[in-house]
């Protein structure tokens, strides 16, 4: 979507233009000019992998480079504050949650931030005590993601696991002297983010559970679910952005798709455990940093 955006942009104005966003991908693209070494490679990255999005890459590569020199790309770094990354944050989560786009000139009117923040769509959020909470809590936002069983050693407690939950619980320990108002985004999906929710419990970081629809936790056992429903008690906030079930698996996996974009939209930084070869955490690893900024994501990897 934000190489659509910057292919719209430079498509829909003439004369100069700054192309200013918080993608890394994008603006490094140009900056760097990595589109140089995908063409030499035959459209195929560093890695000899075929470059995705290759259609709308070459459409705005083509654009930009038929007047050299109209179009400049800036990076700035996305939930910092900066006016204008925020009003267009702020229209793309509203367009996510009503389904229709804005066109016009100067500043249109919003729902308030925290409102387009608790969700694409319908949220339930209430805090350990029951009391109503308006979306995602302020503060510093980290994001936990990463392998699911069995590849954390398996279902069960085992080794590899409780070294990842001490290990998560480290990194929030000194990240919450950085920053004493953290607060942890979880999706609450088995493995790294239940993980990462125990660490927080036991660091003193308060944690928002996010939830793509409900009853995500109905295939599991039963004593999966009494651990996961104890978590959510014990949340600082719930979100909900779906209010229904999806009837097969293609819906569940949109809703989850939608879940982590969700995620990495209102996260400050990312904690991703991964051991380096599972496909699925490593294209994870790829897109937050893309929205975060190579900087702001951690990786952890899963050793006793």
């Amino acid at each position: 979507m934000e190489i659509k955006a910057a292919l719209e942009a430079v498509l829909a104005n003439d004369g100069p233009l700054e192309v200013v966003s918080d993608s890394t991908y994008v603006v490094k693209c140009f900056n760097d000019r990595w589109w140089e070494g995908w063409v030499a490679r035959g459209w195929t990255n560093k890695a000899r992998r075929p470059v995705a999005n290759r259609d709308l890459w070459e459409r705005l590569i083509n654009a930009v480079l038929a007047e050299p020199g109209r179009v400049r790309f800036t990076w700035v770094k996305g939930h910092s504050n900066d006016v204008m990354n925020d009003l267009v944050d702020r229209l793309a989560v509203e367009a996510a949650r009503t389904r229709k786009g804005r066109r016009g000139d100067g500043t249109p009117d919003l729902l308030g931030p925290a409102d387009l923040r608790a969700a694409a769509a319908p949220a339930v959020a209430a805090s350990a005590a029951g009391d109503a909470v308006a979306g995602v809590p302020e503060g510093h936002r980290v994001l936990a993601a990463g392998l699911r069983p069995p590849d954390l050693g398996g279902y069960g407690p085992n080794e590899v696991a409780d070294g990842v939950r001490r290990r998560l619980g480290e990194v929030l320990a000194a990240k919450k002297e950085m920053h004493p108002e953290l607060v942890l985004l979880s999706g609450m999906g088995l493995g790294a983010e239940q993980l990462a929710v125990e660490a927080a419990q036991e660091a003193g970081v308060p944690y928002v559970a996010v939830l793509a629809f409900p009853g995500q936790d109905s295939p599991w056992p039963s004593e999966v679910r009494e651990r996961f429903r104890s978590m959510l008690d014990k949340a600082h906030a719930q979100v909900l952005l779906q209010a229904t079930t999806p009837g097969n698996r293609q819906g569940v996996a949109g809703a989850m798709s939608r879940r982590d974009t969700w995620l990495a939209r209102n996260a400050d930084e990312a904690i991703v455990v991964w051991d380096g070869t599972d496909p699925a955490v490593g294209r994870t690893v790829r897109t937050l940093k893309e929205h975060l900024g190579e900087e702001e994501v951690w990786v952890i990897e899963p050793i006793v």
